[in-house]
């Protein structure tokens, strides 16, 4: 059999067999074009759509349907001991790209003291189809590929190659499912393993590895049973049983190690009996919190069967939505409006009601600002685009209009004129206060609006998983997002106890809410260095001239309103202030108007770091020749990012290592929209940046780093 399995391996070496998807070549197909199903002996296979058409722009999937005649099956990516995947090459019409294959999970197939990884019956290969801008409504794209099935049984192995192709209209629009197919190609794409924030190590002991996997899914999971698919071939002895033992926050793996087991990442899908994940597994000492409890029992392959995993993964994306949005409070971007909220946590302090009713009122703007921009954002998605968390920061109209916003917020607090502006005594003389439910509601609003740039841990899988789920399970991922968002404040204030414990209103209230308008200050100001660099420097100075008439607006408001309290009529000063007011918000649309794609994206270099533009072209011309790179997905109104830029990748330690490493570092810039940087974000389960990628030479899967990093961080990726 070990002589088979030799001989098949010329066979495909004589053949130019590959177990990946090969570069598509960008002409249409000039020779006949068969349509619907191929078959032979042994299988049937053709091309099928997910969607019914594809809109300009769009993503949609096809895959190969293959119809397997019984005791005959076909090979994962990584075949196991013998045989070999399925391969594909594409012939596409101009600017039309495939990705690589969806694999779903394979079964275990032993024979003898081999054990291969394949499918039997009937299976779907989903893949990922890019439709450029410039598809026309009413054209046809004709998808072609060429298919080599590598079909075996028992006795032999059959090598199938097949054309098979698909014409897919393309019309304006989201496309429903397409039948039969649309719904199982869906749920499959869903249930794809992909990363999922999980940290692992391997560690040679002798003739076995070690795998640890902490974090993600795995905490609080409760597994019981596990199963590890590797990527390559030779790295672990495929036959051998998998013996594991379960951790708090994680598991264990032991594993018998393969001829090629070298002591280098190790790839490949961590399936159990709760769910299925991408992980690599870099060298180091086993992790913390991976062992101690139940031994896990190998994983029955019908407990893993993908259609349970999508409950499971709906379950998971809710809870770690809420801790997301839990986290997102201590953010850096959400920090201006804390200082909104504990302004009206004061005044509102020793009176019960009127706190429940503001906590209740915050909590309702928080919730339903989430949903309408998880509406917008889902509506995007169906219409083809490709968007992700913070789309909406992209428009220099958007970032003109917040930055107005929060001048006006900061005039507000510093008391230059009174939004709902009821009055009362407190001590020493009349204080305003913030207004009630409607200021109480906004403020809410205002929260989910400036939440925008920050993406918290755990919201990065919570948001991936949003993306790719049907919009009914979306909105509930959104919903609890915002709750997470809204819980402390809403739980403070229906505690009376706990309000009972904040001073009573007095001078020192008004004096810090002057002092709380500074931060609102600061975040306009940023937003207007967000602009400039979206707009240039010509659309900034008719922003800040806007600005400054805005400013004035708010002062003749607030003039009027101390002459409405000397029971005056100040009908000039109203007249003035709406007209300046309307000559301001006219101006900051000239402005954002004015925005050039020339003057766009930080286009320098960032702290130390030498930086080139991220492509995936650029990505793999670095790795082929040898050289590391660190990817950095990053936009100008991402706050998080620059806390990074300036804490890790401004470090002379981090310049010094990434010389020494000899590694590209590469910035992909979000600020403006980009849909290759989007489809990169997708393709790492994120929706929003900051992402950072560790690429390295000879490897196929990059090492993800943290959200929040530090120079240490880096400097040891670039040394693992």
């Amino acid at each position: 059999m070990r002589l088979f399995a030799l001989l098949l391996g010329l066979l495909f070496s004589l053949t130019g067999v590959s177990a990946t998807v090969a570069q598509p070549v960008q002409s249409q197909p000039t020779g006949v074009v068969a349509f619907g199903p191929q078959r032979t002996e042994r299988i049937e296979a053709e091309l099928v759509p997910m969607s019914q058409w594809v809109a300009p722009g769009s993503t949609t999937v096809v895959a190969v349907r293959q119809k397997i005649a019984p005791g005959w099956h076909t090979y994962w990516r990584n075949p196991g001991d013998s045989g070999g995947a399925t391969s594909l090459i594409w012939t596409l019409p101009a600017g039309v790209t495939a990705d690589p294959i969806l694999w779903p999970l394979p079964s275990r197939q032993r024979l003898m003291s081999l054990m291969n990884y394949g499918y039997s019956g009937a299976v779907l290969l989903p893949v990922p189809i890019h439709v450029p801008p410039t598809a026309r409504p009413g054209e046809v794209l004709t998808l072609t590929t060429d298919v080599l099935f590598l079909v075996c049984s028992d006795q032999m192995c059959v090598p199938e190659p097949m054309t098979l192709s698909l014409a897919l209209p393309v019309r304006e629009g989201a496309a429903p499912l397409a039948k039969p197919w649309g719904e199982e190609i869906e749920r499959l794409v869903e249930t794809a393993p992909r990363p999922a924030g999980i940290e692992a190590r391997v560690t040679r002991q002798g003739g076995q590895l070690i795998l640890t996997a902490t974090g993600g899914p795995l905490i609080g999971a409760h597994i019981g049973q596990v199963y590890f698919y590797p990527f390559d071939g030779g790295r672990i002895d495929h036959a051998a049983a998998q013996s594991g033992q379960r951790g708090p926050n994680g598991l264990t793996l032991t594993l018998t190690a393969g001829k090629d087991a070298t002591l280098t990442a190790l790839s490949g899908v961590l399936a159990t009996d709760k769910g299925a994940w991408e992980i690599t597994a870099e060298p180091g000492a086993p992790l913390a919190a991976a062992q101690g409890g139940a031994a896990l029992k190998p994983l029955d392959e019908t407990t893993a069967a993908p259609a349970k995993t999508g409950a499971l993964v709906f379950l998971q994306a809710l809870g770690l939505a809420l801790l997301g949005g839990l986290v997102l409070n201590l953010m850096p971007c959400v920090f201006p409006v804390l200082a909104m909220k504990a302004a009206s946590l004061s005044a509102a302090a020793h009176d019960p009601a009127r706190a429940r009713r503001d906590g209740l009122a915050f909590t309702a703007g928080v919730l339903v600002s989430f949903l309408v921009l998880a509406g917008v954002l889902l509506a995007l998605r169906a219409a083809g685009q490709a968007i992700g968390w913070g789309f909406q920061l992209q428009s220099p109209g958007v970032v003109a209009s917040l930055a107005l916003v929060m001048l006006l917020v900061g005039l507000n607090l510093s008391g230059v004129f009174h939004v709902g502006a009821g009055l009362q005594n407190a001590g020493s003389g009349p204080l305003s206060r913030l207004p009630g439910s409607a200021g109480a509601f906004f403020t809410g609003v205002l929260a989910v609006v400036v939440a925008a740039p920050c993406t918290a841990p755990f919201m990065a899988a919570a948001l991936g998983a949003a993306l790719v789920l049907s919009w009914p399970m979306a909105l509930a991922v959104f919903f609890m997002l915002g709750l997470g968002l809204a819980l402390p404040y809403l739980a403070i204030s229906l505690s009376p106890g706990l309000l009972s414990r904040l001073p009573r209103p007095g001078v020192w209230m008004e004096r810090l809410k002057g002092l709380l308008a500074f931060p609102m200050y600061g975040a306009a100001l940023w937003l207007l260095w967000v602009f400039t660099r979206q707009s240039g420097v010509d659309a900034l100075g008719l922003l800040l001239t806007a600005a400054l008439l805005l400013a004035l607006a708010a002062w003749l408001t607030g003039l009027a309103q101390a002459a409405r309290q000397r029971d005056e009529r100040p009908i000039l000063t109203t007249i003035c202030a709406v007209v300046v007011g309307v000559l301001a918000l006219g101006l900051a649309g000239v402005a954002a108007g004015a925005a050039r794609d020339a003057d766009a994206a930080p286009q320098g270099d960032i702290g130390p770091l030498a930086a080139q533009p991220w492509s995936a072209a650029a990505v793999k011309a670095a790795t082929a020749s040898g050289r590391p790179v660190l990817v950095n997905l990053t936009a100008d109104w991402c706050v998080t990012c620059k806390i990074n830029e300036r804490a890790a990748l401004s470090s002379p330690r981090v310049a010094k290592a990434m010389r020494e490493a000899n590694a590209a570092y590469l910035v992909g810039d979000w600020t403006r929209r980009d849909d290759a940087i989007t489809r990169e974000l997708q393709a790492h389960g994120r929706s929003g940046v900051p992402l950072y990628l560790l690429y390295r030479p000879g490897r196929a899967e990059p090492k993800i780093l943290p959200q929040l990093l530090t120079e240490g961080v880096v400097v040891d990726a670039l040394k693992d």
